[in-house]
C-alpha cells in the first residue's frame, strides 16, 4: 500500500489560521495545510518566516486587541475561517523554585491565555463555517508531553501545558453542539528552534542532544513535520468525528516503558 503524501488535496476550499506559524511546528503546519489545498494565514510576532503562499498577519498573542484585529483580517482576506491551529507558545526551564512570579505570568499569558484570545476571536467565524460546511470547523491546540508526564526542570512549562490539555477538553464540550471540534496534539521533545537554542546554552550540546534523544523510546527527537501531520489530520475532514482528543506524537514517551537495552 502506498504511503499518503502531502499532494492529497483534502483541504481544497478550506481556510486556516496558524498562530506561531512563522517557525518550527507552526511553519511546518502552515506549509503542509497549504500543500494540501487550504488557504492559510499565519499569525506571529515576526512573520518574516511565514511559508510561501500563506497570508501573514502580525500580532502578539498577549495583546487581545491585536489578536482580534489579526483574526478579523485573516478571515476577511481568506473569506472565512474553517480551522484554527493555536500553536504559539514559549518554553521555560526550572523547578517550581526557579522562576519568579513575573515569569509565571509571562509564560501562562502566552501559552494559555494566548490560545484563549485566539479561540475567542475565531469562534464567531468557526460557527459560521460549521453551518456552511458541517464537519470542517475545528480548533487544534499545541499541547505537550509535559501535560501528562513529569519532566525534570519543567515545572512552569508543564503547568502551562497541563492547563492547555484541560482547556482542550472543556472547549470541546462547550462547542461540540455548535459543530466546532476541539483537539490537541502532545508532541514529545521536538526538533525546533527553541530546542536548538536550549542546546546552544548547554555546557556540552552534543551530550545534551544525546540525552534528549535517549529520553524518547524511538531514540530521536520528534520532527516538526511529524507534529504538523498530526495537526493536519485533526483539522481535516477525515477527523469529522474526532473531538476532545489529545493525540501524542512523542516517539512512545507517554505510554511505553522499555527495559534497558542489552549491554
Amino acid at each position: 500500500m502506498s504511503e499518503p503524501t502531502s499532494a492529497a488535496r483534502d483541504f481544497d476550499g478550506l481556510t486556516a489560521l496558524v498562530t506561531g506559524g512563522a517557525s518550527g511546528i507552526g511553519a511546518a503546519t502552515a506549509a503542509l495545510l497549504t500543500a494540501r489545498g487550504a488557504r492559510v494565514a499565519v499569525l506571529d510576532r515576526d512573520v518574516s518566516g511565514a511559508p510561501e503562499g500563506t497570508v501573514p498577519v502580525q500580532a502578539d498573542v498577549t495583546d487581545d486587541d491585536a489578536v482580534r484585529a489579526a483574526v478579523g483580517r485573516a478571515a476577511e482576506v481568506l473569506g472565512g475561517l474553517h480551522t484554527v491551529v493555536a500553536n504559539a507558545g514559549i518554553g521555560a526551564i526550572g523547578t517550581v523554585e526557579d522562576n519568579p512570579d513575573d515569569e509565571w505570568h509571562r509564560v501562562l499569558d502566552v501559552n494559555v491565555l494566548g490560545m484563549v484570545r485566539t479561540a475567542r476571536a475565531a469562534l464567531p467565524h468557526l460557527r459560521k463555517a460549521a453551518q456552511d460546511r458541517p464537519g470542517c470547523a475545528s480548533i487544534t491546540l499545541t499541547c505537550s508531553i509535559a501535560a501528562t508526564a513529569g519532566l525534570p526542570q519543567r515545572a512552569l512549562y508543564s503547568a502551562s501545558k497541563g492547563a492547555v490539555l484541560a482547556l482542550t477538553l472543556a472547549m470541546a464540550a462547550d462547542h461540540v453542539r455548535e459543530g466546532v471540534r476541539v483537539n490537541c496534539v502532545n508532541p514529545g521533545t521536538a526538533d525546533t528552534p527553541w530546542i536548538g537554542r536550549l542546546l546552544g546554552q548547554a555546557e556540552d550540546p552534543a551530550a545534551e542532544r544525546a540525552a534528549l534523544d535517549a529520553r524518547q523510546p524511538m531514540g530521536r527527537l520528534v520532527g516538526a513535520g511529524e507534529v504538523a501531520a498530526a495537526i493536519a489530520y485533526l483539522a481535516s475532514p477525515a477527523a469529522a468525528s474526532v473531538t476532545g482528543t489529545a493525540l501524542a506524537v512523542d516517539g512512545g514517551m507517554q505510554g511505553l516503558r522499555l527495559r534497558p537495552a542489552a549491554g
